[in-house]
């Protein structure tokens, strides 16, 4: 399986073969949902809290009296019983991460990569950004014919893309992040995934 390989301009500079078992595998759903599970649920705060009657201030007089009132007998007016009260198995903070073994995510960005192969471009840098200019961005999308949603994967700390980040923040539809940081959820939320060259290298090495 092969790519074209062009610069910003959209002009064809060769061909990159893309490894058949990280860019050409069977996408495995149940496996990319799993992952996008794991992504989303330890993303999660996890933080929210409701007070138990315990906790709740007030409420240590009893309210009235144990007969005789001909209402039901009560103990405290912090009883989840009583606006103001206790919750009853309220929320405390917890954790929602889970765990999923190595070779079950790599397969999950295997998966996700392969589905995205007929939208990827790929590009060999982006050293012709020559100034950190949302504008030079914009118009090698352009010229690189894609739109929407764009995830662009590069090492945006190399020297040949060093106004990338720059150029690129300013535009909301485009998400950009390091070869290292490659997941499933930007994988399938992008239109169009652009990457350039020795990002490609980098996570073959990695996934195959």
């Amino acid at each position: 399986m092969s790519k074209e390989i062009l610069n910003t301009k959209g002009e064809k500079l060769g061909e990159i073969s893309l490894n058949e078992n990280v860019f050409g595998v069977e996408p495995n759903l149940h496996v990319m949902h799993l992952a996008l599970r794991r992504q989303l649920n330890n993303a999660r705060q996890g933080s929210a809290c409701a007070k138990t009657r315990a906790e709740v201030s007030g409420g240590g007089k009893k309210p009235w009296k144990q007969k005789g009132t001909g209402r039901a007998r009560a103990g405290s007016l912090r009883s989840p019983l009583f606006a103001g009260g206790g919750v009853i198995f309220g929320p405390k903070p917890r954790s929602y991460a889970f765990n999923m073994p190595q070779k079950a995510r790599q397969l999950a960005l295997k998966s996700a990569l392969s589905a995205r192969s007929e939208q990827m471009v790929v590009v060999k840098d982006f050293s012709t950004i020559s100034e950190p200019k949302t504008k030079l961005m914009v118009s090698a999308l352009k010229s690189l014919n894609v739109s929407g949603k764009t995830l662009i994967i590069a090492d945006f700390k190399a020297d040949e893309n060093k106004n990338l980040e720059l150029s690129a923040r300013n535009i909301p539809s485009v998400k950009l992040i390091l070869p290292s940081n490659l997941n499933v959820k930007d994988l399938l939320e992008a239109d169009f995934v652009v990457i350039t060259e020795s990002a490609v290298n980098d996570i073959t090495e990695r996934l195959q």
